[in-house]
């Protein structure tokens, strides 16, 4: 294999091992922002709960106004925290297509390599079953008894 390509494999290891990295990177972000998702949802779910058994026993109006504007704050987070989490997915399906081309790349450097490697092998055995040939002509030729004359 020719140092140019040997090169060429090493830079496209490392650069699908920096892709893998990166879509790691991408998951973990994209999973935290879910939880964050989640646990603000589930906060609402039991806020508006007690705003609901609070209206069912009487509140005045300084509660209601406070109820209604924490759980329209609530909102507001949780769109924007959904906003987030899409926007870290549109991250993960580019990374993930990143890496994907990386290891793509590496695998056409990689068969290239090998065919590289498979006609030395065949170009050797080749000169070897020529010296091979040679040299059982030569023996015949030498021998005893075989002339050709």
């Amino acid at each position: 294999m020719s140092n140019a390509l040997q090169m060429l494999i090493e830079l496209t290891q490392t650069r699908m091992d920096d892709a893998a990295r990166r879509l790691g990177e991408l998951l973990a972000s994209s999973s935290a922002h879910e939880e964050r998702l989640r646990l603000l949802e589930q906060y609402r779910l039991d806020y508006n709960k007690r705003f609901r058994a609070a209206l069912t026993s009487g509140i005045g109006p300084d509660a209601l106004r406070n109820y209604t504007v924490f759980l329209g704050r609530l909102d507001d987070a949780i769109g924007e925290q959904q906003r987030l989490l899409d926007a870290a997915l549109e991250h993960v399906v580019v990374g993930r297509q990143a890496w994907v081309d990386q290891r793509n790349r590496k695998k056409a450097f990689d068969t290239l390599a090998d065919r590289q490697h498979q006609a030395l092998i065949k170009k050797e055995n080749k000169a070897e079953q020529r010296l091979t040939d040679e040299h059982s002509a030569k023996l015949f030729r030498d021998k005893p008894g075989t002339d050709e004359s």
